[in-house]
């Protein structure tokens, strides 16, 4: 299969973005939560998983220092080199090409920013499926189309590997910290393979279906916090207009009805104009391209989703593609002539 996004751009390398480092002391075991195994898997069995992760980025990077907190042998491929140098750093290993990387993996995790470039790193005679050894697993932490998810799950199986479409939330702070939530699509025994593995860089981690299920559930959760982010944006506006106490309008405001993860995680960067990326605005246009095509496939409505849409691309349009989501801040002041 040739895959290519809804916009029509061809496959490239995994982008590197440098997240910050992370310390090699090992964490302490967290309570299991719903959704997570019980029965962690045992030093032994970490130490004979080998683990490589394509795509080093500001999720991908503090993921694979957690893998190897966690105890596993874990190989990094990017295609820069700075990434993978943090990672040797942290007590993993490098590999010059996809092909290298995955010979010798037991798990390969591919960790790039969208469909063609998923599909750019397994097809192909350097790619994974081509390349890995039969019997390993391909877990896919990418947020893609579901339909390319199932496509290449199916190529995966046909490979000989077992796959997962496992997409991420949290931003890169969850990745750091090891908390990710993670939607889970594949079959239920590649999912036990993979559980013991997200649980290294995850805290909610469930089963959500076969193959591509896991992608959309992804979508939904990019719906949701796309509208949320743009309904703070407009409530911080209006409190700003009337000369409010911010810090304490969104202090009292986190402990009702209206409290949110958006809302702590995003609040006070747009108060302070802050929009570092964490999570970048053209990484959620791409997201909600995928909500709106696949609403639309479905015969589905999606008004709110496809107005924050409209809004997060002329962001992106506009050049500030670069900037966090909590940007979606910026044109919202300046509609109302606020900025």
């Amino acid at each position: 299969m040739s895959c290519r996004s809804p916009s029509g751009s061809t496959p490239h390398a995994p982008e590197a973005t440098p997240a910050p480092s992370a310390s090699s002391t090992r964490p302490p075991r967290r309570t299991p939560s719903p959704g997570r195994r019980t029965d962690p898997t045992s030093a032994k069995e970490r130490d004979m998983t080998n683990i490589t992760i394509i795509g080093l980025g500001i999720m991908g990077l503090p993921m694979a220092k957690n893998l190897v907190k966690a105890g596993y042998t874990v190989t990094g491929v990017n295609r820069s080199q700075g990434p993978v140098d943090q990672l040797v750093e942290a007590g993993g290993q490098g590999a010059a090409s996809v092909a290298e990387g995955v010979k010798d993996a037991d798990v390969i995790i591919t960790m790039v920013p969208d469909s063609p470039d998923v599909a750019g790193v397994v097809q192909g005679p350097e790619g994974v499926f081509a390349n890995a050894k039969k019997g390993a697993l391909w877990i896919d932490n990418s947020s893609i189309r579901p339909d390319v998810a199932k496509e290449l799950a199916e190529e995966a199986v046909a490979a000989g590997l077992g796959a997962v479409d496992a997409p991420v939330s949290g931003g890169e702070q969850g990745a750091i910290d090891g908390v990710l939530s993670i939607m889970t699509g594949g079959s239920p025994e590649d999912f036990a393979k993979a559980e013991p593995v997200l649980q290294a860089i995850g805290k909610t981690i469930v089963h959500v279906g076969p193959a591509g299920a896991g992608q959309t559930v992804k979508a939904a959760n990019q719906l949701i916090v796309a509208v949320n982010i743009q309904a703070l944006s407009e409530a911080i506006v209006f409190l700003e207009a009337y000369g409010v106490d911010t810090d304490a309008a969104l202090k009292v405001l986190g402990g009702g009805l209206a409290g949110s993860k958006v809302l702590d995680q995003k609040g006070q960067k747009m108060l302070d104009r802050d929009f570092a990326p964490g999570f970048r605005l053209a990484l959620h246009n791409k997201d909600l391209g995928i909500v709106t095509a696949a609403a639309r496939g479905a015969g589905v409505a999606v008004p709110l989703g496809s107005a924050v849409a409209q809004l997060v691309t002329s962001l992106v349009a506009r050049g500030d593609g670069g900037l966090d989501h909590s940007g979606l801040f910026k044109l919202t002041a300046e509609l109302s002539g606020r900025e």
